[in-house]
């Protein structure tokens, strides 16, 4: 496009094509794997209160007189408690047992028994091991012991006749029992993939990090490690860490990457807590356009007794640099045309133009018109004043990210927490909206698993 600009006679007049600027797409950013630190914290009375919905009324039945003499049934008489003993389960289990025993023989084809009914009500104390296990948690239970509250006796020949060691005797009939209905019914209720898998889905759908800048960042899991069960306090601890990737991505919504099929759960030592992410620092030409104008204000440069100022700025992408116009008023009216190439200082964390000239066209105008101009002393000038600072918009992206570190809680009971530490800068990216400088951010994740519900 042609540019016409007139000022005072005595000035001289520049008349340039402008720079065109490139359609750049937006490129995603592949950075190094992250780790996100997953403990998981299931607390003994989710525990408990799951086995008592499984594992309700009538637990063990021996109806089978015939094999042994004894006939046996049990019910759960009261929920059943859990308390931790020394890293394993404790389990008390109230107990009501119907026991019908029978005494007698059978002689010529007659016979002759006499049966007893007996109703107990016992507490049955067991210890469970835990184990995690493809996604599960396992115990192995043991029966440790039972204590009935009175010792059952039956009438014989008109006296009673204590029995306790004859239920006492039926004890390995059942007991394995017992020990099979805990284990399962703990492993049917505390199967907690669903509930890890539906946390990490929602956390791993991208999320905003600037509206006005059409950042997003997305979460997208490799693999997921974790710790063996342990029984701390009054709940089981299971330390799980996700390595995957986190990129951000200008411009629409991106779609989510997450894909449960493809997550195995790998047995670890230990885990990593720290994190490593990338975060963006987007910054919009129109923006920077303001900003370096603004550094411009009351200032002239000069060289002998000819002078200029820049009135404007306005900045885009071409070819992997940056176009820079200036419209400038003074000993030449018009607007020269520079290039760039975008770098970033970490101390200041300023974006700045290095290797900055005038566009070619611009130069040969200069040289026909104000070759004063076209003088490295002013362009070294001007370069100085081209530069601004990314700050507020780290800030902003900072701000934004941690608001996803504060007990965010993506379905109940989970829960996200975190800091975020020092920021790297790594590269500087060019698209036809923007200036995206990426930086790598130290911290660490904790997504708490607190509840089942």
């Amino acid at each position: 496009m042609y540019l016409f600009v007139t000022g005072c006679t005595s000035a001289s007049k520049i008349t340039n094509f402008q720079p065109e600027p490139d359609d750049a797409i937006p490129l995603v950013y592949d950075n190094s794997p992250s780790f996100l630190n997953l403990p998981i914290k299931i607390k003994l009375k989710d525990i408990e209160n799951k086995t008592n919905s499984a594992l309700t009324d009538l637990i063990y039945d021996d109806s089978n007189i015939e094999d042994d003499n004894i006939e046996i049934k049990i019910w759960k008489l009261a929920p059943i408690q859990f308390e931790n003993n020394l890293g394993k389960i404790k389990t008390i289990l109230p107990l009501k047992a119907t026991i019908r025993y029978r005494i007698g023989t059978k002689k010529l084809g007659v016979q002759l028994y006499n049966t007893k009914e007996f109703n107990l009500n016992g507490m049955v104390t067991l210890t469970s091991e835990v184990n995690l296990i493809n996604w599960k948690l396992q115990t192995k239970t043991q029966f440790q012991s039972i204590d009935w509250n009175e010792s059952p006796t039956m009438s014989l020949l008109g006296k009673n006749i204590p029995i306790t060691f004859l239920v006492n005797s039926s004890l390995p009939l059942f007991k394995s029992k017992i020990e099979k209905k805990i284990d399962e019914s703990i492993a049917k209720s505390m199967d907690f993939k669903p509930n890890v898998l539906d946390a990490l889905e929602k956390i791993c759908r991208p999320f905003q990090m600037s509206q006005e800048y059409e950042s997003w960042l997305r979460v997208t899991p490799i693999e997921i490690y974790t710790t063996n069960a342990e029984l701390i306090g009054n709940s089981i601890h299971i330390n799980m860490g996700v390595k995957c990737f986190m990129e951000t991505l200008i411009g629409k919504k991106p779609e989510s990457k997450f894909n449960s099929s493809t997550l195995i759960l790998k047995p670890v030592t230990s885990m990593p807590s720290a994190i490593k992410a990338s975060v963006v620092a987007v910054s919009n030409y129109q923006d920077a356009s303001r900003i370096i104008t603004q550094n411009f204000r009351d200032k002239e440069f000069a060289s002998g007794r000819r002078k200029i100022k820049v009135l404007n700025t306005t900045i885009w992408h071409k070819k992997n640099k940056m176009s820079i116009a200036l419209e400038v008023k003074g000993s030449v009216n018009g607007t020269i045309y520079l290039t760039g190439i975008p770098k970033y200082n970490e101390v200041t964390k300023e974006l700045y133009f290095d290797e900055m000239d005038y566009a070619l066209e611009t130069k040969n105008k200069l040289l026909q018109t104000a070759s004063w101009l076209a003088q490295g002393l002013i362009l070294k000038n001007i370069q100085s004043n081209c530069k601004y600072s990314i700050r507020p918009n780290l800030e902003e992206g900072v701000k934004n990210l941690s608001g996803y570190l504060k007990n965010y809680s993506p379905i109940p009971g989970v829960y996200v927490n975190g800091r975020l530490d020092n920021f790297e800068f790594n590269k500087i990216q060019l698209t036809n909206q923007a200036i995206i400088a990426f930086l790598t951010i130290n911290g660490e994740v904790n997504i708490t698993v607190d509840g089942f519900k």
